[in-house]
């Protein structure tokens, strides 16, 4: 689990590590863990006084390809080194090499003379948002589920393909199926095992429907906490999976042919005694507060939408019928909603925001999610839509929501909530990301054009 221990103690249990290694990670725009090595020797000055990262790690795309609309940094700014300061409530053992410590970092900017977060960090946005929580008394608490494809692929196979026909860990349509967990039982329990040593602790795991798909529930906690096991899932599943020559996708579409990879963020609010969403004498056991942070997610949480819908590739998976919500509805444990309210006990109410896909990076879709929320209890709103049942029923006057990026980017840059929540430097930083990204795919020539019109035309 990670640490609680102070910088000191931290300190002290590297060097009495055996290895001579220390493992440091930050999370890019598009929540890809880079990182580096650093002697133990090293590390004393790294806690001390951060470690420099190039911040063409916010400069440039998940290809390493740099944008060229970017203002913060870019080919203008000469891409100077970015100070990641280490967090020592993050550190970690990896126990698949060689139990090396671990820590993730956050980056910070000087400006006259003085620290402060660097605008277009993910995990800062997040605190950022966390603070304005915290100011209203209250505490985020979140987990995260992700469905994710797994291939018999290696880097080289699938380079060798060039793109085209990966081949399955298991075939067919077999949701919940023990057989076919038991088909891949070392790789389950590898996750399990691995995962747990590892401090991101899994809740459970199954098969889902499409061949070699699995979803897991990561054990829920505070919202930073939450965040942070989310990435390093992500990033553990492909190491790990590695090692029995099987690779994790957590693209939101691989194929038209099946459903799409759903991200879901299960959200409460504790003021750290008790779940505030709880209150047994409100309509669906809702507490006031409840019905405003769910208020706020309906009334605006589409203005955030790049956050959460990031890629191209996202919005393959928004189809009607193929169970990802595609309007900003909310209902009753009901799983065709975006925000499915599920009211249990006092411990167990929580809202579960199904929209995200698995191709999320998790500070942002976090960030997004509880902003939104936020934003309703700040406003006061008021719950005066009804919860739609059966598949959208109740929802006929309800827009759908955008089916691209580029639409969804320019709503998000020219939205007051989330420039109110996130800052004016990451809003224009991350939609110009977002309209690189768009640029990319129109300049790009698919396998469906030439499939269409490569003969006939």
């Amino acid at each position: 689990m990670p640490s609680k221990a102070s910088a000191n103690e931290v300190l002290a249990a590297v060097r009495q590590s055996p290895g001579q290694r220390v493992k440091l990670a930050v999370s890019d725009i598009d929540g890809i863990l880079r990182g580096k090595y650093v002697h133990k020797d090293k590390f004393a000055s790294v806690l001390d006084g951060g470690l420099g990262f190039c911040d063409v790690v916010y400069g440039w795309d998940l290809h390493d390809q740099c944008y060229d609309n970017t203002t913060l940094t870019g080919w203008h700014k000469g891409f100077p080194d970015a100070v990641a300061r280490v967090d020592p409530g993050t550190h970690r053992k990896v126990p698949w090499d060689d139990h090396v410590d671990f820590f993730l970092g956050d980056f910070i900017r000087v400006v006259d003379g003085r620290e402060e977060p660097f605008p277009l960090d993910g995990r800062q946005v997040l605190k950022r948002v966390l603070k304005r929580a915290e100011k209203l008394g209250l505490m985020p608490m979140c987990g995260l589920e992700f469905e994710f494809f797994n291939f018999l692929e290696t880097p080289q196979t699938w380079a060798a393909k060039q793109g085209v026909e990966p081949t399955t860990l298991t075939p067919g349509m077999f949701g919940y199926s023990l057989l076919r967990a038991n088909h891949s039982r070392e790789y389950f329990k590898a996750l399990f095992a691995d995962l747990d040593a590892f401090g991101v602790p899994i809740e459970g795991l199954h098969t889902e429907t499409g061949p070699g798909v699995i979803e897991v529930a990561i054990v829920f906690s505070e919202a930073l906490e939450a965040a942070d096991r989310g990435i390093l899932f992500k990033a553990a599943a492909k190491e790990i999976g590695a090692r029995f020559g099987i690779m994790p996708s957590f693209m939101a579409k691989w194929s038209q042919q099946y459903p799409g990879c759903s991200g879901h963020i299960h959200q409460s609010l504790s003021d750290g005694r008790k779940n505030l969403f709880h209150d047994a004498k409100g309509t669906h056991g809702m507490s006031r507060v409840f019905e405003s942070y769910l208020a706020g997610q309906v009334a605006v949480a589409m203005e955030f939408a790049p956050m959460f819908w990031p890629t191209i590739n996202s919005y393959k998976r928004l189809v009607d019928g193929f169970w990802a919500p595609v309007k900003p509805t909310w209902g009753v444990d009901n799983r065709t909603a975006s925000f499915r309210v599920i009211a249990g006990s006092p411990k167990s109410t929580r809202l579960e925001t199904r929209c995200p896909g698995a191709d999320v990076n998790p500070y942002l879709a976090m960030a997004a999610v509880i902003a939104a929320g936020l934003y309703g209890i700040e406003k006061n709103l008021k719950l005066t839509s009804k919860p739609i049942t059966g598949t959208n029923q109740g929802a006929e006057n309800i827009p759908r929501a955008p089916r691209t990026l580029i639409e969804t980017t320019r709503i998000f840059q020219a939205s007051s909530a989330a420039r109110d929540f996130l800052g004016d430097d990451f809003v224009d930083h991350f939609a110009a990301t977002r309209e690189w990204e768009w640029r990319q795919w129109l300049d790009g020539v698919t396998d469906w054009e030439l499939k269409r019109y490569f003969e006939i035309i």
